[in-house]
């Protein structure tokens, strides 16, 4: 038995912090899961970016979602003072007993010793000071050598403190309420769709090394429609991604249901739960695909798929045979393109999204 175990019994409220990208905190949606579950009297709150809430937000698990704007440094001292302030006297109100830290952002000590809680977590991290270290009451470790799921990092933190979560607890949770799916439902009916009868295409990422060249990405949806099926396009809303999607859809021979550019995130995922499968990059929308359930064929290139893959879902993965990948570095050589990627032939995409639609068809 784990002799520094937390009896959650003794435990009020609970506070865990992600400060990352949109797909990171997402992928943390299954330690409040797990942590309601083995503890349903605990309150347990939420610690993200402003940008990031929607990813959390009407989480059954979470009792309240707080938030940081990222624009509060670009406002002023005075404002971001005013600011920090009233989330600090809003978090030391709830009088946490423990608080979770799932990133090496310094706030996280910072605020396991300003809230007070008698027990703190976070990863045991190299180069980190005796300021850190001695902030948390328990610390766990990083794997070195091998890849591990993100989700399965996340959830050591409950495991260092000895709660051991079930397989079927480890879900991924994103609600994206009535009224994200209220508008879905009309768009869709407004385009002559409905659900499981389209393929949901999302083929950009804010970091360009990640993307397929945007030629194949025409000729891929172009072999999906003249085969018959349906396709919807999404991208997110920046400059750099529209543009793209701009070029890709420039040279289709046949026009496609594009929604680029004007979906929120839960928008997104009541789109993409009534898709018959997404297909994209290593990007939050794969994993928002991931927490809907939808089958999902991805491509990876630099980025590491046995850390970032869809979770618990039928899934392809799509890379090529490079023995350098993967590398993490932003393209090659810090070029911005990836020959891992680069050298991937939509033949293989289409083979591997035809494999998805026939396993699909075969569980149905």
């Amino acid at each position: 038995m784990l002799k520094d175990a937390i009896d959650l019994s003794t435990l009020s409220r609970v506070l865990v912090i992600k400060l990352r990208h949109h797909g990171d905190v997402l992928l943390t949606s299954p330690v409040f899961s797990v942590l309601k579950n083995h503890a349903p009297h605990l309150e347990i709150d939420a610690l993200v970016y402003q940008d990031t809430a929607e990813m959390l937000s009407l989480h059954p698990a979470i009792s309240q979602l707080h938030a940081i704007d990222r624009t509060w440094k670009s406002a002023g001292i005075l404002t971001q003072a005013k600011a920090e302030w009233k989330l600090l006297s809003a978090l030391r109100a709830r009088r946490y007993d423990l608080v979770i830290h799932l990133t090496e952002h310094n706030r996280g000590a910072w605020l396991t010793r300003l809230l007070g809680a008698r027990y703190g977590v976070a990863e045991k991290l190299r180069g980190k000071g005796r300021f850190w270290y001695n902030s948390f009451s328990h610390l766990y470790p990083i794997p070195i050598g091998f890849w591990r799921h993100r989700v399965e990092l996340n959830l050591d933190a409950l495991r260092r403190i000895g709660v051991y979560p079930a397989g079927q607890e480890r879900h991924l949770t994103l609600v994206p309420g009535k009224e994200a799916e209220a508008f879905i439902d009309k768009e869709l009916e407004q385009q002559g769709l409905r659900g499981k009868t389209f393929l949901h295409l999302h083929p950009t990422s804010r970091w360009q090394f990640k993307c397929w060249p945007e030629e194949k990405m025409s000729a891929l949806i172009d072999a999906l429609q003249r085969e018959g099926h349906r396709v919807v396009l999404t991208a997110g809303p920046g400059a750099d991604e529209m543009a793209a999607i701009k070029r890709i859809t420039a040279s289709l021979s046949t026009p496609v249901t594009d929604l680029s550019g004007r979906l929120s995130l839960k928008q997104l995922a009541a789109l993409t739960s009534k898709a018959q499968a997404f297909i994209g990059v290593d990007s939050a929308p794969m994993h928002i695909a991931a927490a809907m359930g939808t089958p999902t064929a991805v491509l990876f290139g630099p980025s590491g798929d046995p850390e970032w893959g869809p979770w618990q879902v039928p899934h392809r993965i799509i890379i090529s045979n490079h023995t350098c990948r993967p590398c993490g570095n932003d393209g090659c050589g810090g070029g911005k393109l990836s020959e891992c990627l680069q050298t991937i032939s939509v033949a293989e995409v289409l083979e591997a999204v035809h494999s998805l639609l026939l396993q699909g068809r075969e569980n149905c």
